[in-house]
This record gives structure tokens, sequence and C-alpha cells, in this order.
């Protein structure tokens, strides 16, 4: 239980600061230094990457395309999972297995993959989506490269992944990224004048998680996006009285009958599909509906996990500052 929760609902997504700067060495031979502190070669630069979907859409965004993918890649109705961001279903290989961390195995050695990619927690062997059995199956094809998920800064996550891209070939300096950088940049300054706003007014934030038998409150310094919200950009984000001893202390797992522990102003609520909806919340759970930030629905979204590319925050904040306005205006 306490694995699959640290596991899937409420562990951040973004990519670690640790680990050198990228080389090529002399003779072509590939070089990277990852997050769990080991050092990929390779004979050469490697061209066929599949990756894990937050993970291939950040490449996306710095301009390297992945030939396959695991994880979330598709909704139900067809759409792209927002955890994939600007990735095209139609362009990659799905491999995802039936289970969490489980891939297709057969369909990655079609691919002929050279490198795999994925996020690393230390709370949590293997990679994300991505098993410690399944990955040593998968050494025996192609190396694999984690990027870390915790303990850093939304910033910094970012750049580990542009490192990474321009590594693989990609123009990190390159007029798209640069552009990019500035609306990410843009974007935060709008996030810092409505924290400025919330302080004033003495409001808060609870970012929250849900399944039908727990409801779990998110503690803002163990989600790299959510500690620069708070430490960087001035969003007055709740941290919990109590999270959790296990699983990485991500969170504070609460009864529903103790759902309305904290009534903050705000309700920031993880989209991801497994997740619950505030709608499906609020069905059976009298005392979360008498939450006064339910019964003025202020509710706002929080991605989890997306990629860790400036284009892909940069329309995360935008989106969650047009959010914040409109429900502090009720």
């Amino acid at each position: 239980m306490r694995r699959t929760v640290a596991a899937v609902l409420l562990l951040g997504l973004v990519a670690g600061c640790g680990g050198n700067a990228p080389t090529e060495q002399q003779g072509g031979q590939w070089s990277f230094k990852d997050d769990r502190g080991k050092e990929i070669t390779a004979p050469k630069r490697p061209e066929r990457v599949v990756a894990q979907v937050s993970a291939a859409g950040a490449l996306k965004d710095y301009g390297i395309n992945v030939v396959g993918t695991f994880g979330p890649l598709k909704r139900p109705d067809g759409s792209t999972d927002p955890e994939a961001g600007s990735i095209d279903p139609s362009q990659v290989t799905d491999i995802t297995g039936p289970g969490y961390g489980e891939i297709d195995f057969e369909k990655f050695a079609a691919l002929n993959a050279d490198l795999v990619v994925a996020g690393y927690y230390p709370e949590v062997t293997g990679l994300w989506h991505l098993t410690a059995e399944f990955e040593e199956k998968v050494l025996k094809v192609a190396p694999t490269v984690g990027i870390g998920q915790s303990k850093i800064q939304l910033p910094d996550g970012i750049k580990r992944f542009r490192d990474l891209a321009k590594s693989l070939g990609a123009d990190t300096e390159s007029a798209q990224v640069k552009a990019d950088e500035e609306a990410f940049t843009k974007a935060a300054d709008r996030l810092k004048v409505i924290g400025r706003k919330m302080t004033d007014a003495k409001q808060k934030i609870q970012v929250v998680g849900a399944d039908p038998k727990l409801f779990y409150v998110a503690v803002p310094a163990r989600n790299p996006d959510l500690d620069w919200y708070a430490k960087e950009l001035g969003l007055p984000l709740l941290t919990p009285d109590q999270p959790d001893t296990e699983g990485g202390g991500y969170f504070q797992s609460l009864s529903w009958e103790n759902s309305g522990a904290y009534k903050e102003h705000v309700i920031m609520w993880d989209t991801r599909a497994h997740v619950l909806s505030p709608e499906k919340m609020k069905e059976g759970h009298p005392v979360f509906q008498t939450l006064p930030a339910v019964q003025a629905n202020r509710f706002v979204e929080w991605n989890a996990v997306a990629p860790l590319s400036y284009s892909s925050y940069a329309k995360i904040m935008n989106k969650l500052a047009d959010q914040l306005d409109a429900v502090l205006a009720k």
C-alpha cells in the first residue's frame, strides 16, 4: 500500500539537480552522469531513446524525439495524458505493461533502443514506471538514465533534463528554448503577485489527492514544484501537521471522516487519472462537503506529474494563475 501510494499517488514530478555536465568524449563515446550517481556510457551518442512519458515530453520540448514511451500516454477518451505533455501518441510506440512499473518487453525489444530514460526516487526501488525487476531486463538491451524527482526544486529539475537533451544533440540555446524560458519566468512572476495577495489576505491553499479509502494532504517541501511555488514564488501552501513517516513523507493521509482537518481558502487537487476528481471526492463524503472551499467551489488544478521543461511549466503556471484569479474572485 505505502509503496504504491508513494510511487503513484503523491510523489512529485521534477527532475534532480545532482550530477555533472554531460560530455561527448573523444572518439565519439557518449557519457552522462545521472542522478543515481551512475556514469552512463555508450560507444556513440544514443539516437533511439525510449522514455517514461513525462521524461519523453521534456526531451521533446528540447528537441529530442523518442521512439517509445511507458507510463500514462492516453486517457480513455483518446486524448493525450497531461503527463506526456507535447508527445503525439501516434508518433511513438507505447510499451506500457499491464501493471505499474511493467513494460511489454517484446515491443521494447523490437524498438532497438540504445537508451532508456525515466525519473528516479531514492525512496522507491527501480525507476519511475519501471520496477527494478523490469529495469534488469531492460539493461540487457540498453543502458538506463535516472533523473531525480525529489529533494530538489523545479528549475533544477528542468535544467537536468536540459543537460540530458544537450548531451543527446539538442540545441538547448535555440530561439525556441529561450522564448520558452522567458515565458516560464513571466508565468512565475504572475504566481508571485497572486501569492502576495493571498498572504496579505491571510489565505492559504491545501494541496490534496484522494482515493476511495483515504484523503491525502501533500507536503510542499517534498514535492519539487510545490516547494518552489511556496519558497520562491510565495504561494501560501499549507504544510500538514503530521506527515506520514512511511513512503517518503510526501503527504499526510487521513480518513474521509477527518478530511475536514484543514479548512483552507483554496483546494489544489491532483489531476492524474487515477486520483479522484473534486466531484468524486464530494460523493458520499459529508465531512469533505462542509469545507468552505468545497462549498464555494474554490478548486484549482495540480499537475503532479508533468514534463520538466520551460515550455511545459510555462503553460502549467499560467493555467494555475488563471484558475487562482478566478476562484479568488468568489
